[in-house]
């Protein structure tokens, strides 16, 4: 098999990972019908990154998939060797790939004197040599007008709802934001599930906490309903586990939680697994290695959707057109 995709224009596609989640990236290379660009990548002893790619690059359109697990600063740094490496080995164009973007979170000031750091990582790849820039459902969607040059903002919306509704009853379900900032998300969601109730769980956060906060009340129809919980990330678990626990007291029948990224950070997997949910769904954006994996955890590929994407750029298709002119 050919590491390298030519279309009718004799344009010529390849693909690179990083070592974060190789499995993903090995994915989307078969989703494609093709290999990743052999790479050599090692930490010396002092913990500085070396890359070098095994075949010529020139006058390619690269696109560098690297995902962002922990330890995050490794393979941001990791990133932007490879994109600085394909830039001076003369790439016609790179496409940066970030399935879960690093440092989402951290998109605005909440207090004076904090960076907004979302923006520096968009910063970094464009300063390194990035022309473009690919993710999954992205934290906020103002990200996208932090790269300066095409961003494709990929929805896994539609792929987890669709698992959703092969397991409920769409009848008697309830769409649940876990809070405020997410109504709109779940308005997409609740479109997808047949025009269902939306709900959302008010919740209290102390800004100077990390990782903690408290959900307090309902808002919406619930009882003797199953309620389908969306976010885009679970990390430590703490505040999709306590709505799971506010939505059962107020009635809920049964609760499914639904997100794209799966950072699972301690103590996540004891919390979710006991958290008295019907179902745990993510994606593949970030690895989900067996010691993260509990019985009631569903994991689906997000490959198939990426190389989609991957093509009709390459292809000069519409990335658009794949979630209904959403992005």
């Amino acid at each position: 098999m050919t590491t390298a995709i030519t279309n009718a224009g004799a344009k010529q596609l390849v693909l690179v990972s990083g070592r974060a989640h190789p499995q993903l990236a090995e994915r989307i290379a078969s989703e494609l019908g093709t290999e990743l660009i052999p790479t050599a990548a090692y930490d010396f002893a002092n913990g500085e990154t070396y890359v070098r790619f095994g075949e010529s690059v020139r006058g390619t359109d690269a696109f560098l998939i690297q995902s962002h697990p922990a330890p995050i600063n490794q393979w941001i740094m990791e990133q932007l060797l490879m994109i600085d490496s394909l830039k001076r080995a003369s790439a016609r164009s790179i496409t940066v790939v970030s399935p879960f973007y690093p440092y989402a979170r951290q998109d605005k000031k909440h207090r004076g004197r904090e960076p907004i750091s979302a923006r520096l990582i968009s910063d970094l790849y464009k300063t390194a040599g990035a022309d473009r820039l690919m993710s999954v459902d992205l934290h906020t969607a103002q990200i996208q007008g932090f790269f300066d040059g095409p961003v494709d903002h990929l929805m896994a919306i539609p792929l987890l709802a669709d698992h959703v509704r092969s397991v409920v009853d769409v009848e008697n379900v309830t769409v649940v934001s876990p809070d405020t900032g997410r109504v709109r998300v779940a308005e997409q969601w609740t479109e997808l599930l047949g025009g269902c109730p939306l709900a959302f769980v008010h919740k209290t956060r102390d800004i100077t906490v990390p990782n903690q906060a408290v959900s307090k009340e309902v808002v919406g129809q619930i009882e003797g309903r199953t309620c389908v919980l969306i976010d885009d990330m679970i990390d430590t678990g703490g505040t999709i586990t306590g709505a799971v626990k506010v939505l059962r007291e107020k009635g809920a029948k049964d609760v499914i939680i639904a997100a794209t990224h799966a950072v699972f950070s301690d103590p996540a997997v004891e919390r979710l697994s006991s958290c008295g949910a019907l179902e745990v769904v993510v994606t593949d954006t970030l690895p989900v290695p067996p010691e993260h994996q509990f019985e009631n955890l569903t994991v689906l590929s997000i490959a198939p959707l990426i190389a989609r994407a991957i093509q009709e750029v390459f292809e000069d298709g519409s990335v658009t057109s794949l979630f209904n002119g959403r992005s």
